[in-house]
């Protein structure tokens, strides 16, 4: 005989046993048995009253009557052929032996009836009794095992659920382990530092990264260590998920990704086990990169307070990253990326060194940074040739990285419900309008008094802005509705480093032109300009208490960032000096505005009437009434200026590259 080699006997492929197939089959037999009652289920059967059985017997339909006892029914069989006349039925169509039920109130009764229709010879059939109690067991199995049964496969349902649910038995034996996705080659993602456009001071942080994961001896033989980890910290949608991809598919290295509030669960510890799961995966497939995404969800700052909204669960989860990180243990060859747009939450002791050894800061892109963004996300589109690249970074000061791949997104959607063949620079312009203010509401009903009065507001704004040294230049006023605006004047901001106390009053002063304009020439004040006050207010506030430009304060800022501080870094004298010297502020800027309007009041009206005309009108427009801005030359200057500083700083940067590539490709060459 042959040795019985189990390895050479074919693998077939089984479904997998489910438990819940029987759950479905055990209720689905109880809830048959109750349904039928457990009496000649298969046999068709009808209930009728005890003068319509009377009236039966009598006309002679009876073949044999048997009273149940124990249930004060009894059941009249009906002979063959009296079938159709009792159920409308023939006897091929029904099934079984087909009775009729009668409940009764006597059985002495029902004897009595019996004995009068055998001497009347109506009745020639059998008669009998039975103790028939067919709901006894169907009770119990519904009172009793029922219940148990059925609270066992919900139970059996959501541990599956809530432990990430597999096969039998796995769901909540795996309720610890770490949800990481794995690449296994970051080269999977598809995305280097070529996809990430603009950034390039982070670019050149975690390019460092990368070359510890190629190169690490030429680092160590130095007695240097590889950091630990890298926190992304920046506005949302400015590109820090992106850049952590683009870091594992340079490096080449496997890429855990995770979210932050994948840690947490409702189970005690939960947080804690995977934490220490996900770091155990990691030492086995080092070098490696741990990305964890949203790190504020299980990193913000432990109370010193338990009382006051402490979240045991959540530090417990925080106390074991922090030890997994650097703590007695070693995890060499792991470096962990973490991405936040809340860095001021985390807990101080993930932020020192030996954990998160730097902070890579990505901001929002700044011109020249917006325009190759630009660039990449204009491949895919069809595009006219009156479209400038450079201009549409100039109209989208302030966007983030996602805000521009919206605009070039909703440009081409505008454009093809256009019917047009080609995306055109008026496509691009509508797109930013709708993203900043809303969809237009042309369609929206109002009076002509409340058009021109907003005309009126609007013209305000656009006068003053066009008479203030540092005000933003003016680019287009419209009163046609957005969103929740009923007008909206844009402007093209300088990007500046640095806000004046000069340029903030010519900003708060251009923000109460609207209502200065209402008062001056309507009459009366409307809410209009709740939105304008809500900005002016807030400013003023911050340059009195955080920076310093009061009169009666002055250098000194109150700003506190201590959590979970329920009282005001200042006493109850100070925050009435604040709040007089905002008022006084404020106030100041409002004459001011009126002011301005008065001696300009001629070219405001030419300006309002214009708007209630064509509803929308540019800067050229402007320029016709009031002629040519004062400081405009000296703006275009400062403009001109500062795109020649950053076309310099591209070249250098771009030449230092080059230097760089080719000292790495001429050690290459020596080396072999």
């Amino acid at each position: 005989m042959e040795p019985n080699n189990d390895n050479n006997k074919p693998k077939m492929n089984m479904p997998k046993f489910n438990m819940n197939w029987i759950y479905f089959i055990v209720i689905a037999i109880l809830i048959g048995l109750y349904m039928t009652g457990g009496t000649n289920s298969s046999a068709t059967k009808k209930q009728v009253t005890y003068s319509k059985f009377k009236d039966m017997v009598a006309a002679g339909y009876a073949k044999k009557i048997v009273v149940n006892k124990n249930q004060n029914e009894l059941y009249m069989y009906v002979k063959p052929e009296k079938v159709r006349e009792v159920f409308k039925q023939g006897v091929q169509e029904n099934s079984g032996d087909p009775f009729v039920t009668v409940e009764i109130g006597s059985v002495d009764q029902v004897e009595k009836f019996v004995t009068d229709m055998r001497t009347d010879k109506k009745f020639t059939g059998e008669y009998g009794y039975e103790n028939r109690n067919s709901n006894e067991v169907m009770n119990f199995l519904l009172y009793n095992i029922l219940p148990i049964v059925v609270i066992i496969g919900v139970w059996i349902f959501f541990m599956r659920r809530m432990g990430g649910g597999g096969s039998m038995g796995g769901g909540i034996f795996n309720v610890g382990k770490s949800r990481a996705k794995m690449y296994e080659k970051g080269g999977n993602l598809n995305i280097t530092f070529k996809d990430v456009a603009g950034q390039a001071g982070a670019k050149q942080e975690m390019q460092e990264i990368v070359d510890f994961l190629k190169n690490p001896q030429k680092y160590t033989e130095l007695g240097g260590k590889i950091p630990k980890g890298a926190l992304l910290v920046g506005p949302p949608g400015t590109g820090k998920t992106l850049m952590a991809k683009a870091v594992a598919g340079e490096a080449g290295v496997p890429f855990f990704s995770m979210s932050g509030s994948d840690f947490v669960e409702m189970f005690v510890g939960v947080g804690a086990s995977r934490v220490r799961d996900l770091f155990q995966q990691a030492k086995q497939k080092a070098p490696c990169i741990i990305f964890i995404d949203e790190i504020d969800a299980v990193g913000r700052a432990r109370s010193k307070n338990p009382a006051m909204g402490g979240n045991d669960e959540r530090e417990n989860t925080l106390n074991a990253l922090l030890t997994e990180m650097d703590g007695f243990g070693t995890n060499s060859g792991i470096i962990t990326l973490a991405a936040t747009n809340r860095a001021d939450m985390l807990d101080s002791a993930l932020l020192r060194a030996g954990r998160f050894d730097r902070q890579i800061h990505v901001d929002l892109p700044d011109l020249h940074e917006r325009t190759e963004v630009f660039r990449v996300h204009l491949k895919p589109l069809k595009l006219d040739e009156s479209v400038d690249i450079e201009f549409l970074a100039r109209q989208t000061p302030g966007f983030s990285g996602a805000d521009i791949a919206n605009v070039c997104n909703e440009a081409a959607l505008i454009a093809a419900r256009h019917d047009s063949e080609k995306v055109g620079k008026q496509d691009f312009l509508d797109a930013v309008d709708r993203i900043i203010g809303g969809l237009e509401k042309k369609t929206k009903v109002m009076t002509e008094a409340e058009k021109k009065s907003i005309a009126i507001h609007e013209a305000g704004h656009a006068t003053i802005s066009w008479f203030t040294e540092f005000a933003n230049p003016l680019v287009k006023v419209s009163i046609v509705p957005r969103g929740q605006a009923l007008g909206a004047a844009w402007y093209l901001p300088e990007e500046r480093v640095l806000q004046t106390k000069e340029a903030m009053l010519d900003e708060m002063c251009s923000l109460l032109g609207g209502r200065a304009a209402e008062e001056l020439f309507i009459g009366h004040i409307s809410t209009g300009a709740m939105n304008d006050l809500e900005r002016t207010t807030k400013q003023a506030y911050g340059m009195i208490a955080y920076a310093g430009m009061g009169d009666s304060l002055p250098n000194i800022c109150y700003y506190n960032n201590t959590e979970y501080q329920f009282q005001r870094p200042y006493s109850e004298t100070t925050a009435k000096l604040i709040d007089d010297e905002v008022l006084k502020m404020i106030n100041t800027q409002y004459e001011r505005a009126k002011q301005i309007l008065t001696e300009h009041k001629d070219g405001h009206a030419q300006l309002a009437q214009m708007l209630v005309d064509r509803e929308v009108i540019f800067a050229e427009d402007v320029e016709k009434i009031f002629g040519p801005r004062p400081w405009q030359s000296r703006a275009e200057e400062l403009l001109e200026a500062q795109m020649r500083a950053e076309a310099e700083a591209m070249a250098e940067q771009r030449a230092k590259e080059l230097e760089a590539s080719e000292n790495s490709e001429n050690s290459e060459n020596s080396e072999n």
